[in-house]
């Protein structure tokens, strides 16, 4: 059998622990087969990004720009016992939060449907895509442990030199202060990557966030997003039979729990964080949960929602059989290469890529399953599969 040709490679961002195993097995199983796979290879596993100072992120995310699509592995952020299992010259930061602030990009997450994995909310018959800023607020804010009574002001110097203050609060013991920001281009990147995204995927658009009480951070979200929709998408938005509506983020969690689903809920940094987890989990687990970040100049780049499954990594390490599920990290690569068929016209790729979906769908469906997925599915006597077990088994069907 001929293999499948690529005429432009895509950015593939190889990663860390248990997923790094898997993220092999995926190119040695289900993709080196049948296509000839071209891709700009970067190591973003923890022991390479520290020999590089994490320039080696930086290199991928830039290589994105120029290639316009990237698959990468799940990677370590790490803390202080990271710092010491891995020599590390220092705290690198986490490398989705460098790449999404080089793409400025917006990260829509969905969970992946399967028969027999029913949502935990009965009334949610359609994936719910959870749309979140990638900039700013509490990822970027500032910290201070407030030692005693004092005067905490925000302060801003124009450049012209004169001064604009805001009391925070007047202290009279010990406390915290936290400081955070956002940026208007950000903001409207955030907002016509959304609009963008709803239109392709023909589904009505929600945004909420807390304007009652944040007057004038959380409003500007909901200017911005309104100005833009009424100045560029409303008409576009009628033709395709798609509302778009604004609301408040208490009143959008009611609403979510009621709904049967099929939506895009559009949310600040700290929401969509919070929000992807709950949905996920809802819909069944983390590994059923494709992630990719879209920004308004047209980069893609697909992940898996989930970590690197670091107990299973141990366990691997000593020789112990692991029943890792693999989904998200297929879809990530089954979305990266239909992105990349679909900007090189290259039609082959793109069916590929929804035989490859279409298998890993059907071999859950068949009862063939990890053990997370076997613990809660309604299909009786599911056969437990391990880590390469169940990607075989894939393969098979495929």
């Amino acid at each position: 059998m001929e293999k499948i040709k690529m005429t432009t490679p895509l950015v593939e961002m190889d990663g860390d622990e248990m997923t790094r195993i898997l993220w092999k097995m995926i190119k040695d199983e289900l993709l080196e087969p049948y296509i000839d796979l071209k891709t700009e290879y970067y190591d973003l596993g923890l022991e390479h990004r520290n020999e590089t100072n994490d320039q080696v992120t930086v290199d991928s995310a830039l290589a994105t720009k120029k290639y316009k699509v990237a698959v990468k592995c799940a990677t370590i952020t790490p803390n202080a016992a990271r710092m010491d299992e891995y020599d590390l010259k220092e705290m690198w930061k986490s490398p989705n939060g460098t790449i999404r602030a080089i793409l400025d990009g917006t990260v829509f997450r969905a969970p992946i449907v399967v028969k027999g994995i029913d949502p935990c909310v009965k009334n949610w018959k359609k994936p719910i895509t959870i749309a979140r800023h990638a900039y700013g607020d509490v990822y970027k804010g500032s910290e201070m442990k407030i030692p005693g009574a004092g005067k905490v002001e925000l302060v801003y110097t124009a450049e012209d030199g004169t001064q604009t203050k805001e009391l925070v609060h007047e202290f009279d013991g010990p406390g915290i202060v936290q400081g955070m920001h956002n940026l208007n281009k950000s903001i409207e990147s955030f907002a016509r990557s959304c609009f963008s995204y709803a239109l392709d995927t023909k589904q009505d658009l929600w945004f909420a966030t807390k304007d009652t009480i944040s007057k004038k951070y959380d409003h500007t979200f909901k200017d911005i997003f309104q100005e833009i929709y009424d100045a560029e998408f409303a008409e576009k938005f009628n033709e395709a039979g798609i509302e778009y509506f604004y609301t408040l983020i208490d009143d959008a969690v009611a609403r979510v729990m009621k709904s049967e689903g099929g939506y895009i809920w559009a949310c600040k940094n700290y929401d969509g964080d919070v929000m992807s987890d709950m949905v996920s989990s809802a819909f069944g687990s983390l590994a059923m949960m494709t992630s990719v970040l879209v920004s308004p100049e047209g980069y893609y780049e697909y992940e898996a929602a989930h970590g690197t499954v670091q107990r299973h990594y141990y366990k691997h390490l000593k020789g112990e059989e692991t029943s890792t599920n693999s989904v998200a990290t297929i879809f990530a690569w089954t979305g990266a290469l239909r992105k990349r068929g679909e900007l090189d016209g290259n039609k082959e790729l793109m069916e590929f890529a929804d035989r490859l979906e279409k298998a890993t769908i059907d071999t859950i469906e068949a009862g063939e399953m990890t053990k997370d997925l076997a613990l809660i599915t309604t299909i009786e006597n599911p056969t437990v599969l391990n880590s390469e077990g169940f990607i075989k088994a894939i393969a098979k069907r495929l």
